[in-house]
């Protein structure tokens, strides 16, 4: 009851405000540009308010509250307000009007769904436009399937048959929470993100997984002490750094050509093999 008194406090207001003459708007955006008086630009605001409620009354049909569309489209009014270059010699309705409209087309585009929408201008065209364009291509007697019905609408806006599916699809079905109980049975239920497909393999391969990684960790570890501190510095530096030394980079450090190192890690990684397969045979099939 509060919301609906306020925008009725609103319109009235709106409504109760004085018109604008073309010279006494041109004199108030002037003052605006020239001298920032804020004003000003009330006025002019304050007195295209009514366009801003026609306008919000335009998209009632998406169902979000018309208090939040006017205030939105209020935003869009001081933005034109704002911009408004009175030497150009336009009515400030018809500037402000684009400026109204996509302040309340991007709201709508964000609070329409929880599953965002496309914002580029041919997804908006789309979304804007599509079921008024559905409901006069389904009228009369043409019997139009839902596809040509769906393909003459990509004609006409621009845009991909599939685009247009999808969005219809959109705007016909509902947003399911994913917390919303799915009855299973025996009076028991569940929510439905608990019968999401999970990406991750089962817990009984994570952990046998968990289990192996250790083992072979401690392989390694057994098998590293098998080489000496060059090799073993190489091996490190070589294979087991995230970054990966070079052997030109090792050569430098050592004091010995790049193919010396290349030697090295060859003999060193072959200690390696014959220590892992004392620890496990079976990696010599692996």
């Amino acid at each position: 009851m509060k919301t609906m008194s306020a925008d009725r406090q609103l319109i009235r207001l709106a409504m109760a405000a004085p018109y604008l003459g073309r010279e006494e708007e041109r004199d108030l955006a002037v003052r605006w540009k020239d001298n920032r008086d804020q004003n000003a630009r009330n006025q002019i605001a304050l007195s295209h308010m009514r366009l801003v409620i026609a306008m919000a009354s335009k998209f009632r049909g998406f169902g979000l509250p018309l208090s939040d569309m006017i205030q939105e489209g209020y935003i869009g009014l001081l933005e034109a307000a704002a911009r408004f270059e009175p030497e150009r010699d336009v009515r400030f309705s018809t500037y402000a009007g684009w400026w109204i409209r996509a302040s309340m087309q991007d709201y709508i585009l964000r609070n329409w769904s929880i599953v965002r929408g496309g914002t580029s201008s041919s997804q908006k065209a789309l979304f804007f436009n599509l079921r008024r364009l559905r409901a006069k291509l389904a009228q009369g007697d043409r019997g139009l399937t839902d596809q040509a019905i769906h393909q003459e609408i990509a004609t006409a806006l621009g845009v991909s048959l599939a685009d247009v599916q999808s969005m219809d699809a959109r705007l016909t079905g509902n947003d399911a929470s994913l917390q919303a109980p799915v009855f299973a049975g025996d009076n028991d239920s569940v929510e439905r993100l608990d019968m999401l497909a999970s990406n991750e393999a089962p817990v009984d391969e994570q952990v046998s997984g968990l289990i192996d990684g250790e083992r072979r960790t401690n392989w390694l570890k057994g098998a590293l002490t098998q080489l000496n501190a060059r090799e073993s510095q190489i091996i490190r530096a070589r294979r087991l750094s995230e970054d990966g030394a070079t052997l030109e980079q090792l050569g430098s450090q050592l004091g010995i050509s790049k193919e010396r190192v290349r030697q090295i890690e060859s003999r060193a990684m072959e200690k390696l093999k014959a220590a892992l397969l004392d620890a496990d045979p079976q990696m010599a099939t692996a």
